[in-house]
């Protein structure tokens, strides 16, 4: 029983053609097996901050709605941010001494 050299030779070359492509397949190239589950958890992340600056915007959206026709939320406004007051109202404005820091006088 005589071994063909060919035989086996090709059978070798073959096998390693294998495993070289294999490797490449799952480490090599541009987009790794690795590479790719990186990118699959960037695209969970990325996933993650729309879904968060979808609400934003929509609350934003919603604000928008009532500071344009509900006139509760533009009186809120105006007297909290712009301490804005009624005809007839007195504004009490508290400020803290300066060099004082705020908190319980007691101590």
């Amino acid at each position: 029983m005589a071994v063909d050299t060919r035989k086996l030779a090709g059978r070798m070359v073959g096998a390693a053609v294998v495993c070289v492509a294999g490797y490449y397949a799952l480490w090599g190239g541009e987009y790794s097996t690795f590479d790719l589950a990186r990118i699959a958890e960037q695209r969970t992340l990325e996933a993650t901050r729309i879904g968060a600056a979808q609400v934003e915007v929509d609350s934003l959206n919603a604000l928008i709605a009532k500071l344009e026709d509900d006139p509760a939320t533009i009186e809120a406004v105006a007297r909290e941010r712009f301490g804005m007051i009624k005809e007839g109202e007195l504004l009490y404005r508290f400020v803290e001494p300066e060099g004082e820091p705020a908190g319980d006088p007691a101590s």
